[in-house]
């Protein structure tokens, strides 16, 4: 069974609905493990239907470098994003894990990515699971 992380952090909206899209899409033939900064984040993500969850540090560490797939905003690649939630380990983690990784561009960071789409984040989550999660792994 693949393994799929997200990741996020602060109030956990973010996660919590790329986490609803990934269950409507593949039910429970994938293992979706909620990764939070916070205990908000983690806890609104397992809400959302996440088959586990985690808080903190570690956990994103050490989840992240068998995870198949990795699905979160941009600002998880970032040491400090997300108000400081977001630490150099953790950003460090995600970049070296070998697993894609599919990220959605969000503007809270006062970094603005050149060509990133400014699309509404329920049309990025969609096309992040109807569009790239399908370009990426092919065989889900």
């Amino acid at each position: 069974m693949k393994r799929f992380c997200v990741i996020d952090g602060q109030g956990g909206g973010i996660g919590a609905l790329i986490i609803k899209k990934l269950k409507e899409r593949f039910g429970e033939s994938v293992e979706i493990l909620a990764l939070g900064t916070n205990a908000i984040a983690t806890s609104q993500m397992l809400k959302a239907g996440a088959n586990r969850g985690a808080t903190g540090e570690n956990p994103v560490i050490r989840m992240v470098a068998g995870a198949d797939l990795i699905l979160g905003p941009v600002a998880v690649t970032w040491p400090n994003a997300m108000m400081g939630e977001l630490t150099l380990h953790m950003a460090e983690a995600v970049l070296s894990s070998p697993a894609p990784k599919i990220l959605i561009p969000m503007h809270q960071e006062n970094v603005f990515i050149v060509g990133a789409s400014r699309d509404p984040l329920p049309h990025l989550v969609d096309a992040m699971i109807n569009q790239y999660l399908q370009e990426v792994l092919r065989d889900v």
